[in-house]
């Protein structure tokens, strides 16, 4: 009976589930300030479809979806109610004043559409929005509601107009109102577009009392960055978002008290900054030839190791970029040299700082030279351009011509043979880096020997067959051996028995009596559980010289297992226990091990 009724409620339960309607319901504030993060949500009755959230473009998504299910079940005078709620919330947040429509979501429950309503938020000054929270909740409750204006994050920028290439400074600055018991989950923005570098801040230990528009706020600068855009137009910075924790104070009832007995509770808040738009204008028109995106202001020189050096001796070329700007991205120039110079690739330097100004320091270009026949050479100057912003003008500078000269080595130079009209001054012998084509008569030997049709090659495959017989037949007697666990124990007891005593040696070296006679006795016993294949948990003395009048030992090794045992067992527990005895009972155990082995 009782099961019959179980089954009767599980059916009018699916009935209930089944039969209701499903309803698509949206949840969010009819207006918020400018700035401001709410919570959108969607509910409906049902979990057994698939929600697709509408597009939110006049908002900042700040998280979700997140998810919640609830339910409950009411069975009174045999009718069945069950209610489901299954809850999809979003965080947002408002970027700019006016009146925006949220499109109808979309709930689809086994190929059929659902649509929630649309929903109308207006956006308002943070002014108007306090007043407007006024006139509906009354004054706040209890004043625990922390507006938009009483704690906020911006990303603050020195420029807002920049050109290509050149740096900006972002800060992400907080401001407070409310107590503050600390900051998590910071999230920066991914800042597309640019080239970021993370200027050093220091950490953000205290809020400092700062004048905004005649109110005072506690403000703190939680990092900075130094941006340099990477391609024109209007580049958009997506907001950074962190979650502050409030110290909120709890009123108290009590008509005589007051407040005296308030509680203060911690509670997160997710705040985040406004968008930001960043306008980089391209570089103006008329750059100079070899002009290769430097933008700042910089000096260069150049320098030479030495004026004179042998031929096929190596000196080195620098070429020095000082100043300030986007040095980082400066590649090295090419240099235009004589063909009977070799050049390497050059090696870069940097010694840069990176501050609130920009990027400063030197870049040094290295380049490795080495002369390949005599005379003298000269290195043309090389041309630096780069656009100064402050000017918004291009500037070229120019290195000093460098001459240097090659001797000629004690071996002298000898120059090549040159066919086909190749003159003197394009071929020439470079050290011994190219050799002359072997003239003469020339051997050849005959290749028609084939490995695999020798003698020698045909003959191995009897060895090798029988090579193969042999290991088969060891491998089966050695998987025969292991499979007798008992004569496999036996075989390496000893073995097992003198790393212990090893183990039992270094506890003696390092005056750690407990720990050498807990070794000692673990030796001892494990090598005759496994030397006669007894458990350890039926190991005693007694059994020990059963077994052992069985094989027939000298007497005297009983005694001594006996006396060894015992003294082990007396010392591992005695706090009296002598040391100086410890090598007398060491030298004991392993004469009774060899004993044994040696029957």
């Amino acid at each position: 009976m009782r099961k019959i009724i179980i089954i009767l409620v599980q059916l009018l339960y699916a009935y209930g589930l089944f039969s209701q309607d499903v309803t698509l319901t949206v949840d969010a504030p009819a207006f918020v300030a400018v700035g401001e993060q709410f919570r959108l949500s969607w509910t409906v009755n049902s979990r057994s479809g698939e929600f697709e959230a509408p597009e939110i473009k006049d908002f900042y998504v700040l998280s979700g979806p997140q998810t919640s299910f609830s339910q409950s079940t009411q069975i009174i005078n045999g009718k069945v109610t069950s209610t489901i709620s299954n809850t999809y919330t979003y965080y947002l947040q408002s970027n700019k004043e006016g009146k925006f429509t949220i499109p109808p979501a979309k709930y689809r429950v086994k190929n059929e559409d659902y649509l929630s309503e649309s929903v109308e938020i207006e956006v308002v000054r943070e002014d108007q929005a306090v007043s407007r929270q006024d006139d509906t909740q009354g004054g706040g409750a209890g004043g625990q509601s922390v507006s938009a204006s009483d704690l906020y994050v911006r990303l603050l920028v020195n420029k807002r107009e920049v050109y290509l290439g050149e740096h900006l400074v972002a800060s992400l600055k907080i401001y407070s109102r409310v107590n503050i018991s600390g900051i998590q989950e910071v999230k920066y923005p991914d800042f597309q577009s640019f080239l970021k570098e993370d200027l050093e801040t220091p950490p953000l230990r205290a809020l400092e009392r700062e004048n905004v528009n005649g109110s005072i706020y506690g403000t703190g600068i939680l990092q900075r960055f130094l941006l340099y855009p990477q391609r024109t137009g209007t580049i958009s910075i997506d907001p950074a978002s962190l979650t502050v924790l409030l110290q909120q104070k709890s009123r108290s009832n009590d008509p005589f008290f007051g407040d005296f007995f308030s509680t203060f509770a911690t509670v997160p808040k997710m705040i985040a900054t406004l968008p930001l738009e960043i306008k980089v204008k391209p570089l103006p028109e008329g750059a100079p030839e070899g002009f290769d995106g430097a933008v700042g202001n910089f000096s260069v020189r150049s320098e030479l190791s030495a004026d004179t050096v042998s031929v096929n001796n190596a000196l080195t070329y620098r070429m020095i970029l000082q100043g300030k700007g986007n040095l980082k991205l400066m590649a090295a120039p090419d240099l235009n040299l004589p063909p009977d110079i070799e050049i390497y690739e050059p090696k870069v330097n940097s010694d840069l700082s990176i501050s609130a100004s920009g990027t400063s320091g030197s870049r040094v270009f290295e380049y490795v030279l080495i002369p390949r026949y005599h005379g003298e050479f000269t290195i043309p100057p090389i041309n630096f351009s780069y656009f100064d912003p402050s000017s918004g003008q291009y500037r070229t500078l120019r290195t000093e011509e460098q001459k240097f000269t090659a001797l000629q080595g004690d071996e002298g130079e000898e120059g090549t043979r040159v066919y086909g009209g190749v003159s003197k001054e394009n071929v020439r012998f470079l050290g011994r880096d190219i050799r002359y084509i072997k003239t003469g008569k020339t051997i050849f030997r005959s290749g028609k020997k084939i490995l695999l049709k020798s003698n020698p090659f045909l003959y191995s495959y009897p060895g090798i067959l029988l090579l193969f017989f042999i290991l088969i037949v060891l491998r089966r007697e050695q998987i025969k051996r292991n499979s007798d666990i008992a004569r496999v124990r036996n075989r390496k007891a000893a073995g097992l028995a003198a790393r212990r005593l090893k183990l039992a040696a270094e506890c003696l070296k390092n005056s750690d009596t407990e720990g050498f006679y807990s070794e000692l006795l673990k030796a001892l016993w494990g090598y005759l559980s496994d030397k006669y294949n007894i458990p350890l948990s039926e190991l005693n003395i007694e059994a020990v010289k059963s077994i052992l009048d069985k094989n027939k030992p000298d007497s005297d090794t009983v005694a001594d297992l006996h006396e060894v045992i015992s003294k082990c067992e007396y010392s591992k527990y005695s706090p009296d226990s002598d040391i100086s005895t410890a090598d007398e009972i060491y030298r004991k155990a392993e004469k009774i091990i060899k004993d044994i082995e040696n029957k």
